[in-house]
């Protein structure tokens, strides 16, 4: 090979290298240049019951200081929106009450908008969000987690109206929780069992549904493509957010289990310990600083 041949294959090779640094270096400044909000779930999360994931009160400060809108967005129906927030903020989070957007809000939307009486198997706590509706001789059937009220006549109440006609709401359908004492069982299982012996299927509102997902965003004047969200749930949190079309980070707190990562396709953008590794994740690598 010739000195003048060998000279341009160098030149060559090397003006790919620099397209690819560059285009990385445009792909980089892109992600960072869209991104405008962070949708952050609660129970897992943040918080398990009444105790704080450690740290995650300062990492949502710093999070505060960046060029992004952050909003909560929970699949919680065991309580009001007004008490989970007053929780929250005995737990020293810098949050509003208007920034939660929970899974009851967009059932009651839903219930609002068909003009249906519904049978609420919800707990007492969470009935605050459907004050209001009228509930006498039911002709819709509403589910969330409710321990209290999840018994063989009540949900023989439930299977009757379906039979008839009722249509068949679930608030979500998660397989389970975690609490203190360790996972629980959420209402998903009281849903499948519902469905299964009426032979229906349940209008689902909560995560990981993306009519959940557009509507948590629809006031803060950003795209899907133009958000993040951070969850402990592989399936309702981060898959039902990707099917969206955002990205998904997965924490390995609260329910998760290890190898859920590998259980939705695609994967998520990232796995990591905790919320404050998360919001360092977005800091250093999602978005410009002030």
């Amino acid at each position: 090979m010739s000195g003048m041949a060998h000279f341009q294959i160098i030149v060559l090779k090397s003006f790919h290298v620099i397209c690819f640094f560059f285009h990385r270096v445009y792909e980089v400044m892109a992600t960072r240049r869209r991104l405008k909000a962070v949708l952050i779930d609660l129970s897992g999360t943040l918080l398990i019951e009444d105790a704080a994931v450690p740290g995650a009160q300062e990492a949502l400060a710093r999070l505060r200081q960046a060029p992004v809108t952050v909003k909560f967005v929970t699949n919680t129906t065991m309580e009001c929106k007004r008490t989970l927030f007053e929780r929250l903020r005995r737990l020293n989070f810098d949050l509003q009450e208007q920034e939660i957007f929970t899974s009851l809000t967009a059932a009651r939307n839903l219930l609002e908008q068909r003009a249906v009486r519904p049978l609420l198997l919800v707990e007492d706590s969470a009935l605050e969000d459907f004050t209001g509706l009228e509930t006498s001789d039911p002709n819709a059937v509403v589910i969330g987690l409710a321990p209290d009220h999840f018994n063989y006549q009540t949900l023989n109440k439930a299977f009757q109206l379906i039979l008839e006609g009722a249509p068949l709401i679930a608030i979500h359908k998660a397989r389970y929780y975690k609490r203190k004492d360790g996972l629980a069982l959420g209402p998903g299982p009281f849903v499948t069992g519902l469905e299964y012996a009426t032979d229906t299927r349940a209008t689902v509102v909560g995560k990981p549904e993306k009519a959940f997902f557009l509507e948590a965003l629809r006031d803060l004047n950003c795209s899907p493509d133009e958000a993040v969200m951070i969850g402990d749930d592989a399936r309702d949190d981060v898959g039902g957010a990707q099917n969206t079309g955002m990205l998904g980070i997965l924490v390995k707190t609260g329910k998760y289990r290890h190898g859920d990562e590998d259980k939705i396709k695609p994967p998520p953008h990232l796995t990591c310990d905790t919320f404050p590794d998360a919001v360092n994740h977005i800091l250093e690598h999602l978005i410009e600083p002030k």
